[in-house]
């Protein structure tokens, strides 16, 4: 699938822009991680990261679950919508809004990142920059460890995601991850609301 057709559709069913741009954020680090793993089609991991709350505006209470509806649908006006592609997006809601397993190791990826972005933005907006610009990783894992403190990012998902990660990806550390994260946000972060002020 085309990113620009990602987007397209993504704002047919997504208004808000916190929400809009919670969605960019993930497609950003998704696809930064595409690179560092080498893979293939980064193209499709960013138009997965851009798609995967497409149902959370208009459907919360049924997320992921209405996502493959709206996507099985959509493939009239998309035909390259894939039944990978839906996997992908519904899997990133496992065992939290749906029971569709992360199986490859993007799923893996968003299943981790999708929480932590959202954590590591709250930790932006709590520094006098207000940006991941000078962000180290150690003040992520503090604030991690601060159950209060951006009480909406679920840690247990964070560190189940991470857990899979690191199953998968050689040598791979939850401060790597972290600073893969925070590296990846600061390649857009005046787009993404995290760049110095």
């Amino acid at each position: 699938m085309k990113l620009s057709d990602a987007k397209k559709l993504l704002s047919e069913y997504v208004t808000s822009n916190t929400l809009q741009r919670h969605c960019l954020t993930v497609s950003v680090v998704l696809g930064y991680w595409a690179k560092l793993l080498k893979e293939d089609d980064v193209e499709f991991w960013e138009c997965v990261g851009l798609l995967h709350d497409i149902d959370y505006e208009q459907f919360p209470d049924q997320h992921c679950v209405k996502a493959k509806d709206i996507l099985e649908k959509e493939k009239a006006n998309y035909p390259e919508i894939t039944d990978e592609l839906i996997h992908a997006v519904q899997s990133h809601g496992w065992e939290i809004c749906c029971d569709v397993a992360p199986v490859h190791r993007m799923e893996k990826v968003l299943f981790t990142i999708d929480e932590l972005t959202g954590l590591i933005f709250a930790c932006a907006m709590a520094r006098p920059s207000r940006s991941v610009m000078d962000m180290e990783v150690k003040s992520v894992m503090k604030k991690f460890k601060t159950p209060a403190f951006a009480a909406g990012c679920n840690r247990d998902v964070i560190k189940k995601g991470m857990s899979m990660m690191m199953d998968s990806i050689p040598d791979l550390t939850q401060e790597d991850i972290i600073q893969n994260c925070i590296l990846a946000m600061r390649t857009r972060a005046g787009e993404l609301g995290v760049g110095m002020c």
